[in-house]
């Protein structure tokens, strides 16, 4: 006898109508298909789409600021930012020396799944030297992490961070 009633009081199916048919058909296509008007006349790029971005501030030498891009997997990538002194500098950079600290950082080479050979480097580690024609400036990790590798063109084409600061000329990774 229950079953008898509950059968009784379901509401009937919902008939299909070609007025609401059309209604959710338009909803899902504003959903699905965006207004030409609304997308950016470009498309991100790949370091704008896939890493979060970071500036670093040097409060103790004014000038000597750096950025960091991290990516959602753990790497950060570690660059001069366009407001660093040595950018503004007449003449630009005219060399980078990887040469500091204990060891030389261009000569490391890491290996395999477990990343052997790679040195640990904290916040406030020494990368490398990036010279001027007056001056030097010592540029800092940033981030706490092991050094995966360097960006070996900078030791041939230096001028590649007066040009390209934030793009390709990023001087390591972690």
């Amino acid at each position: 006898m229950a079953e008898e009633s509950a059968t009784l009081d379901a509401p009937p199916p919902l008939e299909r109508s070609p007025q609401r048919e059309s209604a959710v058909d338009e909803e899902t296509r504003a959903l699905v298909v965006p207004d030409a008007g609304d997308l950016p006349p470009f498309p991100p790029s790949a370091v704008e789409a896939n890493f979060a971005r970071y500036f670093v501030a040097d409060f103790l030498n004014p000038g000597h600021d750096q950025y960091v891009y991290r990516h959602p997997n753990g790497l950060c990538v570690v660059g001069l930012a366009s407001a660093h002194i040595a950018l503004k500098e007449e003449g630009g950079i005219t060399a980078v020396d990887f040469n500091v600290g204990k060891s030389d950082r261009s000569e490391m080479k890491v290996t395999g799944k477990r990343k052997r050979n790679a040195q640990h480097f904290q916040e406030n580690s020494a990368l490398c030297k990036v010279c001027t024609s007056s001056n030097s400036f010592v540029v800092r990790c940033c981030v706490k992490g092991s050094l995966l590798e360097i960006n070996d063109r900078l030791i041939k084409q230096p001028d590649l961070l007066n040009t390209s600061c934030d793009v390709c000329s990023n001087l390591c990774s972690y």
